[in-house]
């Protein structure tokens, strides 16, 4: 019977006051996944980053014992000597430096202080070859997708001689096919003596790979599931996640649909490096007033270039095709101009796009509409500080107050706050991109009602989302986007995940017939 490898005994951790974990209690069997589970906030991370090394010991209460010894780490390469690596879910990789040199950045391989090229590309080329990835070692990083990318990260996890491999939310910007590919180069190196933490908020991979399930709640561990033991079930997950029983994923809402508000016609754009590459071509759809439409599709369909390319031309060059508002056209040539024009796109990386992540959440937002804000360009901080409470307290982000740096925040009142700053805005489009992406269950439900009383008010909103049961749950109509084209539409009733993979599958035949 394996061993246990890792103890992490009573960890506490306190943040100017406040108590992220509080006196926790982890055990890790050797040769197993094991799964960590809670709300965002609920201190996951916190406590991976504890066993890392990223907070040092010394910034935290209690003990780390890792192969029956006792650990103090001062830093990251003090657990990476013992096996423990991380992989965080925003990628460590350089995307100007290649695959190999990613995978032996810190780690390099030389002889006498000098590279031995010989030697990485071979090692990098064996690495590549155990993660199943088909790439040559010298390949950019920034060419090749974020798939791709994780199995890099974890060969660089495996250069290290990993006993421990620590994976924070790997599969949360990846589609169904490189998700289950991931998980499966999980199951195959716990084959191979490969320990891992799993954190993730997609409860159905963390039931099909895990063998133990932790609960974290609010700091505290709640309970251990293991499996063949314990009920491995979602439903069973998620009360102890959130503490009560959630009987329905999407809120209900009253379909009062109106006309139609929002209109694209022939929609084409190209990419914005290569000028003869067509990324676009000839988009057609429409959202009516108090309507939720999907946009499904793989991953590289092109969802989020059209919704980017209509906010303001933020993403490709040599834009064509018209745009209609309630029947007249409009221009969306800048990001300005779609603001007044009453178009707001919330992007699916909310830290680069969606927040300025050093400034508090009364900045953050304020930032799309000034105007309302300001006198004679000249700002009213009182004013201010009313608007933005009211958009705090109304999407109910939780915060001590307005003058909270966003970065400490919770991933799911981030996307509170990115919201608060587009309603702000009173734009009447929405442009939805992944806006549950990395968020817990509850959080998601929030989200799902914001959204839901956007279109209460007669908005039109555009959700984008990589998760087919949730666009199945909340929309109206779901447009299937595959190879930059528009390859057909279903209404709420014919739409299945079957339906959508059917006209995925019959797009891209007629495309590799052209």
């Amino acid at each position: 019977m394996a061993g246990t490898i890792l103890e992490m005994r009573r960890i506490t951790k306190d943040f100017a006051g406040v108590k992220a974990l509080d006196e926790v209690d982890l055990s890790v069997v050797d040769d197993e996944i094991h799964a960590l589970v809670g709300e965002n906030g609920a201190g996951k991370s916190t406590l991976m980053n504890v066993l890392s090394g990223v907070y040092p010991h010394g910034t935290y209460e209690g003990n780390i014992i890792l192969e029956g010894k006792e650990c103090s780490f001062r830093d990251i390469k003090d657990s990476e000597r013992l096996g423990i690596v991380i992989i965080h879910q925003e990628l460590a990789l350089i995307p100007f430096l290649s695959i190999a040199e990613n995978i032996f950045l810190g780690n390099e391989q030389a002889k006498a202080g000098v590279i031995d090229w010989n030697q990485t590309v071979s090692r990098a080329s064996e690495l590549l070859k155990k993660v199943g990835l088909d790439e040559n070692p010298n390949t950019l990083i920034g060419d090749i997708g974020v798939g791709k990318q994780q199995l890099v990260e974890i060969a660089k996890a495996l250069s290290k001689d990993v006993k421990l491999l620590i994976l924070d939310e790997p599969t949360a910007a990846l589609n169904d096919e490189e998700s289950d590919k991931l998980l499966e180069l999980l199951v195959d190196l716990k084959a191979h003596g490969v320990t891992s933490i799993l954190i993730s908020h997609k409860l159905n991979e963390v039931e099909k790979v895990s063998d133990q399930i932790t609960v974290i709640r609010d700091g505290k561990v709640i309970e251990t599931l293991v499996r063949h033991q314990d009920d491995f079930h979602e439903d069973r997950i998620i009360q102890s996640m959130v503490g009560r029983e959630i009987t329905d994923r999407w809120p209900d809402r009253q379909h009062q649909i109106g006309e139609e508000l929002f209109r694209v016609e022939d929609w084409t754009v190209y990419h914005p490096q290569h000028e003869d590459r067509k990324v676009i071509n000839n988009a057609n759809f429409n959202i009516r007033k108090g309507e939720v439409v999907g946009f499904a599709g793989l991953m590289g369909a092109g969802r989020t270039e059209i919704a980017m390319s209509l906010f303001g031309r933020s993403y490709g060059q040599k834009h064509t095709g018209r745009v209609f508002k309630n029947g007249e056209e409009i221009r969306l040539r800048s990001v300005d101009e779609s603001i007044k024009n009453g178009v707001a796109y919330v992007s699916e990386d909310r830290k680069t796009y969606g927040l300025v992540l050093i400034q508090d959440i009364k900045n953050n937002i304020s930032l799309a509409n000034l105007r309302k804000v300001s006198n004679n360009g000249v700002i009213n901080p009182n004013e201010e500080i009313v608007q933005a409470e009211d958009f705090r307290k109304r999407l109910s982000v939780r915060s001590r107050g307005l003058g909270q740096v966003v970065q400490t925040l919770s991933g799911g009142n981030q996307q509170k706050v990115v919201l608060s700053k587009w309603l702000m805005a009173d734009p009447d489009v929405l442009l939805l991109d992944e806006p549950t992406r990395g968020i817990d269950v509850g959080a998601k439900y929030e989200i799902y009602t914001i959204i839901n009383k956007m279109a209460a008010e007669g908005k039109a909103v555009l959700m984008i989302s990589s998760e087919m049961p949730e666009l199945l749950g909340m929309c109206d109509r779901i447009y299937v986007v595959n190879g930059g084209e528009i390859a057909g539409v279903l209404n709420r009733g014919d739409a299945s995940q079957e339906s959508i993979m059917k006209i995925i599958m019959t797009h891209q035949k007629e495309l590799v017939k052209e």
